[in-house]
């Protein structure tokens, strides 16, 4: 992997981040209805799911694509295309949305919001089709080395917990 493949899949991994998203609403509402911690807790969570399906994706994906050959290129591309719409239905969906916190809820425990970004992550139809046909665009799986294994997950921590956590903090300043 080098410099340049690095910085776009830097780049492409917190433009996703940043996105509107249900992981972004879940961090935000449990800093607001909790406290930051709780919200540091769920970016935590979602962190720890990107990179359970990296880890899927570089060593389970290799071993599809090398015995699917053209139909794994395929759904590669069905991915994609799929990725796009659901991008343009976020961008041009024009429905505002109103939250309403009550501060005097009780406050949730780390685990249980560290367990549901998790979660929600895991079921993210958007992580799982961007790690299973996306990431591989990006990411050639086949040549992979340990050095390059270490870079994707710094990458990942830093794009995606970064952006999360920065969500988590930000969201009492708001209110």
């Amino acid at each position: 992997m080098n410099l340049i493949d690095a910085l776009l899949l830097f780049l492409i991994m917190t433009g996703l981040a940043i996105m509107p998203s249900s992981s972004v609403a879940l961090v935000i509402t449990r800093s607001i209805s909790s406290n930051t911690a709780n919200g540091i807790a769920v970016a935590l969570g979602i962190l720890l799911g990107d990179l359970i399906f990296i880890f899927l994706a570089i060593f389970g994906l290799s071993f599809i694509a090398e015995t699917m050959g053209n139909v794994f290129l395929v759904i590669r591309y069905l991915g994609g295309v799929y990725l796009l719409w659901f991008g343009y239905t976020l961008l041009s969906n024009t429905k505002k949305s109103t939250l309403t916190v009550n501060k005097s809820s009780q406050k949730g425990s780390l685990i249980t919001s560290f367990s549901a970004g998790l979660l929600l992550t895991l079921g993210d139809i958007k992580a799982i089709v961007f790690y299973i046909s996306l990431f591989p665009t990006f990411v050639d799986l086949t040549a992979l080395n340990l050095i390059d294994t270490f870079i994707i997950l710094l990458i990942t921590i830093i794009a995606v917990g970064g952006v999360k956590i920065v969500y988590a903090c930000l969201a009492n300043r708001v209110m």
